[in-house]
């Protein structure tokens, strides 16, 4: 499949600043790219760089094979790209299928909502990814975390989403709310959806990814898919390799 999303020797720089040197990546639909790195590998600048949050610096980004650089988010949203951050961008007081709606309402002729059509479609399109709202009138702040990122990640979804970015949806959640998660993150990779699962845990990136992009201190330190390495070779990896070998080295050198 051709990449939606490709960089090729992507940088960006703040004044003399270098946040990202040299990124290559491909998203493709029907595939969950995770991109995954510790606190200050460049994780966050490089999906507001997808997003358009950032235009990058230098080198070449491409949407459907045109060279594109985006002045704001909107330009990302129509080419198709919806980013879910950690917030949610969601009203805790407001019912589920108001947020499911929230800036995009179903107007009638006289300017009424179609509230009785935006609740079943709130149900129906929830319920095609398999996810299951006992009460769509519930306020969403009563739903567990998992269940929000479910109600984000359908909403952005039913908008018409190619891409899907995820930014640290499984961040402190528990066993069983990180698993519904997932479970949407494969869903919306079975509709063909490109999903680009930001993440600082190689367990759960292993267990939906296809390809892995590792990131430290701005550069990247390869990609790969599941045939080319473990889950131990990722966390390593992640973890600083060779770098942490060398600490514990001197840390074990230091205790004798």
């Amino acid at each position: 499949m051709k990449p939606i999303i490709e960089a090729r020797g992507v940088g960006k720089t703040f004044a003399t600043v270098i946040a990202l040197r040299d990124i290559d990546l491909a998203v493709r639909p029907g595939e969950v790219t995770c991109i995954l790195g510790d606190n200050g590998a460049g994780k966050s600048t490089l999906i507001k760089i997808l997003a358009g949050v950032h235009a990058h610096s230098s080198g070449e980004f491409l949407i459907d094979d045109k060279p594109r650089k985006f002045s704001s988010p909107r330009d990302a949203l129509d080419a198709g790209i919806a980013t879910v951050y950690q917030d949610l961008a969601m009203v805790p007081l407001m019912s589920v299928w108001r947020n499911f709606f929230l800036g995009n309402e179903m107007v009638g002729l006289l300017g009424s909502l179609k509230i009785g059509e935006m609740k079943r479609m709130t149900r129906e399109e929830m319920g095609s990814m398999g996810i299951d709202v006992r009460d769509v009138e519930q306020p969403v702040g009563t739903l567990s975390g998992g269940e929000r990122q479910s109600v984000a990640i359908a909403r952005a979804i039913h908008r018409g989403a190619r891409v899907l970015i995820l930014d640290e949806p499984t961040a402190a959640l528990g066993v069983k709310q990180s698993g519904v998660v997932l479970k949407n993150i494969q869903a919306a990779r079975e509709r063909g959806i490109a999903v680009v699962f930001i993440t600082h845990n190689p367990q759960h990136a292993y267990l939906v990814g296809d390809q892995f992009l590792v990131l430290n201190r701005g550069a990247s330190l390869g990609t790969y898919t599941k045939a080319d390495i473990s889950l131990e070779e990722l966390t390593h990896l992640m973890a600083g390799g060779a770098e942490l070998e060398k600490l514990s080295e001197e840390l074990g050198a230091d205790a004798s």
